[in-house]
């Protein structure tokens, strides 16, 4: 992306969205104290506990598949056949089957990415090989279609690309991906260590367990769609191109990558890949909306701190009526006034990738 397109792509972002409701506080549901658990990139949760993956772990003990109970402890592990480069998501097809996306590439130089699938039954996953069409992408977020097709929601900045397969995945071979659309990040102004640029950036996926719901992750926020009935890739990404999307804020998780839909349904669940100060980590509960109402927000902006490690104040987003059938006055305003420090985010950008 240039700066250029950068700058845009934050104003067509500011897009009516689904009413934002306020944030109720997490539940803590139990603490993970693992030495093995210190980079947490994926989150599934069933009813007998949870299942995580650690982002590209230097020990080849923490380079597994973490099955723990509901108090978080790890009941039992499934190791990789060989070695993962960047395993970064989880998700779950409709017959079981778990997914891991070996999708990470910070310094974007892999020729492929990878989706190790492991049936239900089976006793290690089988590694499917995929390459972009346009160049290499970091990513971070995994889902599965009802129909079973990996879909890769990448951590480009402002806009992440949506990608699928072009073909059945095959084992023996690299299946190309097509760019099916793409996911304009909504402007907001939630609390995150990363200030503005944690807020552009998808850092996570899950789909709920009958398919009906998707949600994309920041660093500060997620975001669900309503998906159609029938469970195609198709759908989901219509939901995630198309869809006015519910805002959920996650304010100041320390460095929050990985959400998954509670069991029932009810609730999303998100636990940072760093560990505490007390070496463990918080799996914390964000119960969700019934009947969220549609709105359209309109954040203000303000400075951003010298440093990106310095939280920034939360602040809520208001409600603001459309004038007429255009965007919001605010949220234009917003946009706008956003536009430069969009230019500053592409330049620093541009600056990590020489």
């Amino acid at each position: 992306m240039t700066v250029l397109s950068a700058g845009a792509a934050l104003v067509v972002a500011v897009l009516p969205m689904a009413g934002v409701p306020a944030a109720a506080a997490p539940e803590t549901l139990c603490k993970v104290k693992d030495d093995r658990l210190v980079e947490i990139s994926g989150l599934l949760a069933d009813d007998d506990g949870y299942i995580v993956v650690n982002d590209g772990a230097d020990k080849e003990s923490g380079r597994k598949i973490f099955y723990l109970g509901a108090k978080c402890k790890v009941n039992r592990t499934v190791s990789f056949p060989s070695r993962p480069r960047d395993t970064e998501d989880l998700a779950r097809g409709a017959d079981g089957t778990l997914w891991i996306g070996d999708i990470g590439d910070n310094d974007r130089e892999r020729e492929t990415i990878g989706v190790w699938r492991l049936a239900p039954g089976a006793k290690s996953p089988t590694l499917f090989r995929m390459s972009y069409p346009d160049g290499a992408h970091d990513a971070e977020a995994l889902l599965v279609a009802g129909d079973g097709t990996p879909i890769v929601v990448t951590k480009d900045p402002l806009t992440a690309g949506v990608y699928v397969p072009e073909r059945e995945l095959d084992a023996a071979s690299v299946v190309p991906l097509r760019r099916a659309g793409s996911f304009r990040i909504p402007v907001t102004t939630t609390d995150n260590p990363y200030g503005f640029k944690g807020r552009f950036v998808v850092t996570g996926a899950a789909a709920s367990s009958d398919g009906s719901r998707v949600a994309l992750r920041t660093y500060a926020d997620a975001f669900e769609f309503d998906v159609e009935p029938g469970g195609t890739a198709d759908a989901v990404v219509r939901a995630i191109e198309e869809g006015s999307p519910r805002r959920i804020a996650l304010p100041d998780e320390p460095q929050g990558e990985s959400i998954a839909y509670a069991a029932d349904g009810t609730a999303l669940l998100s636990i940072s890949e760093m560990t505490g100060g007390a070496g463990s980590v918080d799996m914390l509960r964000y119960p969700l909306p019934d009947t969220p109402a549609p709105a359209v927000t309109s954040p203000q902006p303000k400075p951003e701190p010298t440093s990106e490690a310095t939280p920034e104040k939360n602040r809520p987003v208001a409600a603001e009526q459309a004038d007429e059938g255009g965007l919001p006055l605010g949220a234009l305003a917003a946009g706008i006034a956003l536009a430069g420090a969009a230019l500053m985010l592409g330049l620093a950008i541009a600056r990590r990738r020489r």
